[in-house]
């Protein structure tokens, strides 16, 4: 089958991973590379002499691309998205799908008013260890999930080359960068949406985020549940403690590491059990799967998952966990979703 031509927009520290596993994709080939630093496009076209370059994706789209793939900031992508949906590409791109919650709606209807694909990486559902908690759940052996408890503490340094230095300067990083793909995984495995939240954003002392470091939070969902979370970049304690408790009424289940460690047990017995896990890469394993599973959207084989219009939902727990932050106050899910205005 004839690979998916794809345009990488954005040449920073992300794009590394998808470079990586686009190369090793067999349905996908990289059509053309755009960033607007001239050193990016330099150090890319010495490894990829032959492609073709530009600092904008309005200077490639004529390269017969079937779709984009941004690794960019999420500020700042209207020009992109324009182009993208201009051109009828599919889009692909990195979470949050905007750092403002009206935007990401607008973008959202531009796609769909162009009848193209607009799908956000949110590649955590994509972990064994998520699809595994899921169908457990499901299946009910351990009764109905009642509450839970959502733990993500990490020393992030924002300084390291490896990572995106954008962050540094955001107004919430910890919500907009992190706790977006954890309020992802809440409403996926959980399969409910959420109700209201109460909120606590703040930075510690020695923070070097210009903005809130730490959340804290409590969120209702539709089907009764309440989950408490807690997450922070400035940990005063390097290693990563990840800790994800769901209380169900017959048992509980625990994810005890980001990428896997999941374990459960029934009421009355001593020991948790292990949960078999296939073997995992980090950030390949489940970066690949994301990308296999948009090439069989854009090829009309699946329908399509982690779209747009599905992103808000997790966009506007964010945004009501600055409003009750701010407010001191829970604010209700409706209220951010009837103030954004993206009909559909």
């Amino acid at each position: 089958m004839t690979p998916l031509r794809l345009i990488i927009v954005g040449l920073g520290a992300r794009s590394r991973t998808w470079l990586d596993v686009v190369g090793r994709s067999p349905d996908v080939e990289i059509a053309a590379l755009c960033d607007p630093d001239p050193g990016a496009r330099a150090r890319a076209a010495e490894r990829f002499p032959d492609l073709p370059m530009g600092a904008d994706l309005s200077d490639v789209v004529g390269t017969g691309a079937d779709a984009v793939l941004l690794c960019t900031p999420p500020g700042g992508r209207e020009a992109q998205i324009d182009a993208a949906c201009t051109a009828g590409l599919a889009i692909l791109a990195e979470k949050p799908l905007s750092d403002d919650v009206a935007t990401a709606a607008k973008f959202v209807v531009m796609a769909e008013a162009a009848g193209v694909h607009l799908i956000v990486g949110l590649n955590f559902r994509y972990l064994a260890v998520t699809r595994a908690m899921r169908r457990i759940l499901e299946e009910g052996g351990l009764g109905t999930p009642g509450f839970g408890r959502f733990t993500y503490e990490r020393w992030r340094d924002g300084t390291q080359d490896w990572l995106n230095s954008y962050p540094l300067r955001m107004a919430h990083p910890m919500l907009w960068e992190q706790s977006i793909h954890h309020f992802d995984l809440m409403r996926y495995v959980y399969r409910t949406e959420p109700l209201r939240i109460q909120a606590h954003t703040f930075n510690p002392s020695w923070t070097m985020y210009a903005g809130d470091a730490n959340v804290s939070a409590l969120i209702a969902f539709e089907n009764g549940m309440t989950v408490n979370y807690q997450g922070t970049w400035q940990s005063g304690h390097e290693p990563m403690h990840f800790d994800w408790r769901t209380d169900c009424s017959e048992g509980v289940i625990v994810q005890r590491e980001m990428f896997g460690d999941l374990a459960m047990a029934h009421r009355m017995e001593p020991e948790l059990t292990i949960v078999p896990l296939p073997d995992h890469t980090p950030w390949i394993s489940d970066a690949t799967a994301l990308l296999e599973a948009f090439v069989a959207t854009c090829r009309g084989d699946a329908p399509p998952e982690c779209t747009g219009r599905d992103h808000l939902q997790s966009l506007y727990m964010l945004q009501a966990c600055i409003l009750a932050s701010d407010r001191r106050a829970a604010v209700e899910i409706e209220e951010v979703r009837s103030a954004t205005l993206a009909p559909g």
